[in-house]
């Protein structure tokens, strides 16, 4: 039987994919990567276990996205509530994000991958710092997925720094309060040069953002699966993005506007 099941996974992705309108993609998919711990106690094991299993999860799904076409994949990788878990938790997952991005920047650039990292990075170690500048250098010229790591990164401190940089250029009188907009509120936000994510997937069965992106998924398509994150693989991408292709995105208007906005004029 065990030979068997490889067989039986790739029929199953094949349909998923044929499924899937490359035309329809979500540009933007931003993912909470949830549940590594919780998979590592099912397996007796401790957390940083699971972290580390978690790692083979992200190489796959960015190459899925890779190959779909993806623009863009921002991963919750790191919290700034995370720095209270227990200290060796937070050592581990340091030195596991250093020996992470310097095993896999030669295989993001051969695959035409840039890297970003979005957050108060001023909170992260020196050397996990220097490593991930290193990369972003290193791929900065290429053209193809934007790979963006939220690390060190809340939505409301995210929102708090833009205020404080507005309140900064207001006060220094290069910006009237007046012509303060939405374009100058974005402008000041982490992920100023990406489009809002359209796919919001979160893993492990919890039915929240947890203070992510809260300006940005102001109208993405949210989608909450039970799959822990060390388990979760393309197939299950594809069943996220086929749900995605399923719904109606209205932005505030009726499904008759849009449906009367998609009639060819005669």
């Amino acid at each position: 039987m065990p030979p068997c099941i490889p067989a039986v996974q790739d029929k199953s992705m094949s349909a998923l994919l044929e499924k899937i309108d490359k035309s329809f993609l979500p540009r933007h998919i931003a993912i909470i990567m949830d549940g590594n711990g919780r998979w590592a106690k099912e397996q007796g094991e401790d957390r940083l276990f699971g972290h580390y299993h978690g790692v083979e999860s992200v190489r796959n799904i960015v190459e899925g996205c890779a190959e779909l076409g993806v623009g863009y994949l921002t991963l919750y990788a790191f919290s700034t509530e995370n720095w209270e878990r227990p200290k060796d938790e937070v050592i581990g997952l340091m030195e596991l994000l250093v020996s992470t991005i310097r095993k896999e920047v030669e295989t993001l650039h051969k695959n035409n991958i840039r890297l970003h990292v979005i957050g108060d990075l001023g909170m992260l170690p020196d050397y996990a710092r220097q490593e991930l500048d290193e990369a972003m250098e290193f791929t900065s010229n290429n053209t193809g997925l934007r790979l963006i790591m939220a690390l060190s990164y809340s939505g409301r401190w995210e929102l708090l720094n833009a205020v404080k940089g507005i309140a900064r250029e207001v006060k220094e009188g290069s910006l009237q309060p007046d012509a303060i907009d939405q374009d100058v509120f974005q402008r000041h936000l982490c992920t100023s040069g990406f489009p809002d994510p359209e796919l919001m997937i979160r893993t492990s069965g919890e039915f929240r953002i947890s203070n992510f992106l809260l300006y940005q998924l102001a109208y993405a398509e949210l989608y909450f699966t039970p799959v822990r994150w060390p388990d979760f693989r393309k197939e299950n991408l594809y069943e996220a993005i086929v749900d995605f292709q399923s719904r109606e995105r209205r932005f505030g208007k009726t499904g008759e506007q849009l449906a009367s906005e998609k009639e060819p004029e005669v």
